[in-house]
């Protein structure tokens, strides 16, 4: 796509004005008027064409670039299937239960703040979705601090900072994944690269949950016996049942790849599976298509353990296919391309590349309040920038998820924002100052930029 020469001849003060407008609408429509992605995006698109049209363009060159653009992406598309699968075989396998049911175990009322932001940091690596541990763990956790009577925009600071830490850092999660396929590189290369700021910034967080936030003093943990209880009746949780999940984490440090290392822990969760219970094949096909479902009635951890399957996984691939084709018609028609050669003069190195990037992305997610769109617009728009500096497009996919994927939370009128202060019952300015997580992998992100370190060139 970058290759192609732009359709039209863009002047910058037009190029400007359209896209402007364009993310005002945008904007505009996912705020307002409460329209999913896909409707903003296959909106912006629509416009897009027949302004094209209008401009002089044919309409199959526009097309044919869009299709091209997603062509480039596909390799999202097709680990989202798998991630589908992965979810659902760990789930009937035991994995994520047993290891949410010794997570709660862990949980310390003397350091509850600390246990609130572990234990979240934990089930969200699990599960893959930062929204899902909020809207499960996060209501058991405000739940426990209204009896604790701890401070419950800090609990929620602290959820937040756990939960999107394991989205950010969990090969399952879809924001992930998406990062990674837009610029290019392996999954678990990703994951690795982004530890170098993720891991300070949850060690730092840690630390200020741990001596920064006040202690409290209670006795009460009948919400994590409850959970506790049910996991177990549920008879998914075993000890041998993490053995899928410990083949995951070699296979990455042994730098697999993600598909060929998902394949084989799915191979292993199945075995795993049939250890405590056999499946047959109608189960089997259902439970990889629609998710897994637990036998009984188990109301508290119905929404944990109730997930996975590659029809969840529809909404992620449909909205990379729609951003993908959003930003190869925002190259086609010359916008994308004017408005870089209008910062020409000041992306002349990585300090102030990684700065361009991380203003787009925040950019995105304050003025459209939707962190798919901050990583995959930014993403497109930036890969030409950091391979004529010779930087590693690692790099780049590193500053999407720590200024795009981890910010959302903190817009109060965004997607994240809007779903987890409903769900927690607690305002997005009342937790923001305590999500610690959050803006930390920002500022990491940006002095690391700005001197160089852990940045790696082609």
């Amino acid at each position: 796509m970058f290759s192609f020469k732009p359709l039209l001849e863009m002047p910058r003060p037009e190029a400007f004005l359209v896209g402007t407008l364009m993310v005002a609408a945008m904007g505009y429509s996912i705020i307002s008027l409460g329209w999913l992605p896909h409707m903003a995006i296959l909106a912006a698109i629509m416009a897009l064409l027949l302004y094209g049209m209008l401009r002089g363009a044919k309409y199959a060159d526009m097309q044919n670039r869009m299709v091209a653009s997603v062509g480039q992406g596909m390799g999202a598309v097709y680990l989202f299937f798998f991630i589908g699968l992965l979810v659902s075989a760990l789930m009937m396998s035991g994995a994520i239960p047993t290891l949410m049911y010794y997570g709660f175990g862990w949980i310390s009322p003397q350091y509850f703040y600390f246990s609130a932001f572990v234990l979240s940091s934990l089930i969200g690596i699990a599960i893959g979705s930062s929204l899902t541990t909020c809207a499960t763990i996060g209501v058991a956790f405000i739940g426990m601090g209204e009896a604790f009577h701890a401070d419950l925009a800090m609990t929620a600071g602290a959820v937040v900072s756990g939960a999107f830490f394991g989205d950010k850092m969990s090969p399952l999660s879809d924001t992930t994944g998406i990062a990674a396929s837009v610029v290019g590189i392996d999954l678990f290369e990703h994951i690795r690269n982004m530890a170098y700021t993720t891991i300070p910034a949850w060690l730092i967080t840690a630390a200020l949950t741990l001596w920064l936030l006040p202690a409290v003093a209670a006795n009460d943990l009948n919400s994590t016996a409850v959970f506790r209880e049910q996991l177990s009746a549920s008879r998914l949780v075993h000890a041998y049942s993490l053995l899928p999940f410990a083949l995951l984490v070699l296979l990455a440090v042994r730098r697999v790849n993600a598909i060929v290392a998902m394949m084989a822990t799915i191979l292993l969760a199945l075995v795993v599976t049939y250890f405590h219970s056999s499946p047959d094949l109608t189960q089997l096909g259902g439970w990889f298509y629609g998710g897994f479902k637990p036998e009984g009635d188990f109301e508290n951890i119905g929404r944990l353990v109730s997930r996975g399957g590659i029809e969840s996984m529809f909404f992620t691939q449909t909205i990379v296919i729609l951003g993908l084709s959003l930003g190869g018609l925002l190259f086609a028609l010359g916008i994308i391309p004017a408005l870089l050669e209008s910062m020409r003069r000041f992306l002349t190195n990585a300090g102030r590349a990684t700065f361009s990037v991380a203003a787009t992305a925040v950019g995105v997610n304050v003025l459209v309040g939707e962190q798919y769109l901050s990583v995959l617009l930014a993403g497109e728009t930036f890969k030409p920038v950091y391979d004529k500096l010779g930087l590693h497009p690692r790099n780049l996919s590193r500053t999407l998820e720590d200024a795009g994927t981890v910010i959302n939370p903190l817009v109060p009128w965004s997607v994240c924002g809007v779903f987890i202060s409903q769900a927690l019952g607690v305002p997005v300015w009342a937790y923001l100052p305590y999500a610690f997580f959050c803006y930390l992998c920002l500022l990491l992100t940006l002095l690391f930029g700005w001197t160089g370190l852990t940045l790696s060139k082609k």
